[in-house]
């Protein structure tokens, strides 16, 4: 049966990838009655970020060119190892057993927040492959960032996140859904653009169920 881990990483309690990521999993938990299903709420329960003895653990995955994550406790010796396995076992067993990863996030200053990354850390070794692991990024953004826009070539949050989990796990199934324009609420300057903010929500919104329905029983 199909597993969903989903991420939220606003520092916001309510916010548009919060409502969007929501509405994916909503979705899709209705879609997979009694599926597996992971919640973790990145920045209401951070994970701590990576500490040298986390890099121990990688020198010799790769020393022993371990690269099943199965094997990654046999390279756990020292106090401190231990420490820092105990930090990451829980966080990729969740990782290892879904099918689909929803990642919530915003664009803080022009990338994820340092919540994900942490995260992303944590369950990142050498050589590692996430091969036929469906992602889904709802990533929600103050401006406009879209190919062709002024300010394109400084979005380093969804595509980041596109880049990273192909460039480093092997992932080709990445959706991206941008809602663009979020600071139209409440910055002046941005104010006469609510409009198309407005309709990036709902382009957004129905992108969404696009993929709930993408991912549903009958279309798998």
């Amino acid at each position: 049966m199909p597993g969903l881990l989903h991420l939220d990483a606003s520092a916001r309690s309510t916010s548009f990838s919060r409502r969007l990521g929501a509405r994916f999993a909503d979705g899709w938990r209705a879609a997979h009655p009694g599926a597996p299903y992971v919640h973790r709420d990145l920045a209401a329960d951070p994970v701590p970020f990576v500490d040298e003895a986390w890099t121990e653990l990688c020198d010799e995955l790769m020393r022993r060119r371990i690269t099943d994550p199965r094997r990654y406790p046999e390279v756990v010796q020292t106090p401190a190892q231990r420490a820092a396995w105990a930090v990451v076992a829980p966080l990729l067993d969740e990782l290892l057993a879904a099918d689909v990863v929803l990642v919530a996030t915003p664009m803080y200053n022009f990338t994820v927040p340092a919540a994900l990354k942490a995260w992303i850390d944590q369950v990142t070794f050498p050589r590692m492959s996430l091969a036929g692991t469906r992602f889904v990024v709802v990533c929600a953004r103050g401006g406009t960032y879209l190919p062709g826009t002024p300010r394109a070539a400084v979005e380093h949050a969804a595509e980041f996140l596109r880049d990273f989990l192909d460039g480093h796990f092997g992932v080709t199934d990445v959706e991206l859904v941008t809602p663009e324009l979020t600071n139209a609420l409440v910055d002046p300057v941005l104010a006469g653009r609510r409009a198309e903010h407005e309709a990036s929500v709902v382009d957004a919104e129905a992108a969404v169920d696009r993929l709930v329905a993408a991912c549903s029983p009958a279309a798998v």
